[in-house]
């Protein structure tokens, strides 16, 4: 597992009820990060007008490794 895939994986788990449904596949050679939760967690990750989403993109965005890597939260 990458170094930016465990960053979203522990912010995810963070936000969620059900951490175990928590899933984070690289895609595209590494260049974007797919996020999964269950079905009543998705709200959560996402937030009001994707303010959480948004915030977890600039983390990414911000790290080290993840500056050009694009994430995505999945149905």
């Amino acid at each position: 597992m990458s170094k930016p895939q465990e960053l979203i994986e522990y912010i995810a788990k963070a936000i969620v009820d059900d951490g175990e449904a928590v899933n984070v596949v690289e895609t595209e050679g590494g260049k974007m990060l797919e996020l999964e939760t269950a079905d009543d967690d998705r709200g959560r990750v996402i937030g009001r007008q994707g303010r959480v989403a948004k915030a977890m993109r600039a983390v990414l965005g911000a790290s080290r490794e993840g500056g050009r890597i694009r994430l995505e939260i999945v149905d």
